[in-house]
């Protein structure tokens, strides 16, 4: 399908012209126009892999939105996305691009979905913030923690909302535990066990042949040059997660896909969106895939264990919560064991006074209410942030097993530990991070 058919090529190259590869050509002062709140929101995905057709089919299912363009390195996704967009909303006028840029370049669109691999989210937000784009940006919302803050700075610049794609703050349970920790009901936390899988590894795949209709140069980006492999990107229609995860280039593992998550809901609960904690402590052993243990100022210590889920451990009580259940004992008595035996009992244990978190039944339509409202969502850049730098320097214990220090307010190292260059990455070619 004919890429350029909302966007001349022409007036594409004299963008690119003054920046060479730079994502970044787009003064933040375009196409900044705030959404209006009756209007509707003009989207655009970037990156149509396995993750995005779930946040394709809500989107679509939003009368507050229309999809007009989508975006892939890969022509087989991203010709399948077109044709499912013009499907679901009669038409043919869904636009497909190789070069993410060339979407952000049109100045119809609000606001983008990214759901490409880890090491491009910093690149492809940024650049949608510059462009005057509202984000729905996939979890864990960065790569390094340099990534992170620079994003959290772009969106602020650029007054842009960006939600983060945790969604667990708008499932069933999570709140309500987070609610029962910061009220005391299970009295002061003397632990937490954090259940997340394992941390990445650098990339030793062979080289494969690449089939044509993949530009892999431009899937690869800004991480280093390697051959293909079809585990990082298999060809065709996505029928699972690809395996990119794994790799330290690429993503960071289950540390970084399910701590986006778990690590997230244990900062909710304890009080500590905008901050984090100030000691991370190495596995007993080398090699090891858990065992690696952090610590917040409070005394609070949170243990990286395997498994799914997270135990909160109080000296009145105890709270497990995961998707589709939340276990709460007082005294060692089971108050409830599931979801379905939970509802109507939190009530009876908050006061009226009790502490309330930001409710959210829907992440994407809390980000649409935020778009419309101009108020941060239920996960802020901010908040994605802090959990994808705890979900780094947990990581980091791995890599390189020794202690480090870290000072949330400053975000370095401190006590001699640790290596300010472990905040970020080298970026191949023109890419930068600026």
């Amino acid at each position: 399908m004919n890429s350029s058919r909302s966007f001349s090529r022409r007036n594409f190259v004299k963008l690119v012209a003054l920046g060479g590869a730079a994502p970044f050509i787009l003064p933040s002062h375009i196409w900044a126009a705030e959404v209006m709140p009756n209007s509707r929101i003009n989207v655009g995905f970037i990156g149509m892999g396995k993750q995005s057709e779930g946040l394709l089919r809500t989107c679509l299912a939003l009368k507050e939105l229309k999809v007009v363009a989508v975006s892939d390195p890969d022509t087989t996704r991203r010709e399948n996305a077109q044709q499912n967009v013009d499907k679901e909303s009669g038409g043919k006028d869904c636009a497909g691009y190789s070069d993410f840029r060339e979407l952000l370049a049109r100045k119809d669109i609000d606001a983008v979905v990214i759901a490409t691999p880890d090491h491009w989210h910093a690149l492809n937000a940024i650049a949608a913030a510059r462009a005057g784009k509202d984000i729905y940006c996939e979890k864990p919302m960065a790569h390094t923690i340099d990534e992170g803050r620079a994003m959290v700075n772009a969106v602020r610049e650029n007054k842009r909302i960006l939600q983060v794609g945790s969604m667990q703050r708008s499932m069933p349970g999570f709140r309500d535990a987070c609610e029962l920790v910061r009220n005391g009901i299970i009295g002061k936390i003397t632990g937490v066990d954090a259940m997340v899988g394992g941390p990445s590894i650098p990339c030793n795949l062979p080289g494969e042949t690449p089939e044509p209709g993949l530009d892999w140069d431009m899937w690869l980006g800004p991480a280093p040059m390697r051959p293909y492999h079809s585990k990082l990107c298999p060809r065709g229609l996505p029928k699972s997660f690809p395996g990119w995860r794994d790799y330290d280039e690429y993503g960071g593992g289950k540390v970084y896909d399910w701590g986006a998550h778990h690590f997230d809901i244990i900062q909710w609960a304890l009080g500590y969106d905008e901050s984090g904690p100030v000691e991370f402590l190495p596995a007993p052993k080398a090699g090891a895939e858990s065992g690696a243990r952090y610590r917040y100022d409070n005394g609070i210590e949170v243990t990286h264990k395997p498994g799914n889920g997270v135990w909160f451990y109080g000296d009145k009580g105890t709270i497990y919560v995961n998707r589709g259940k939340l276990s709460f004992w007082l005294d060692e008595k089971l108050i409830a064991e599931n979801l379905d035996s939970y509802a109507g009992i939190l009530n009876q244990y908050l006061p009226a006074d009790a502490v309330r978190l930001y409710k959210s039944t829907n992440h994407i339509g809390d980000w649409v209410s935020s778009i419309k409202s101009r108020k941060p969502p239920i996960c802020d850049v901010e908040i994605g942030h802090r959990t994808s730098t705890i979900c780094g320097l947990v990581n980091l214990t791995y890599h390189h097993q020794q202690k480090l220090l870290w000072d949330p307010k400053t975000e370095q190292f401190t006590g001699g530990t640790g290596n300010p260059k472990w905040k970020g990455r080298e970026y191949r070619d023109a890419w930068k991070l600026a």
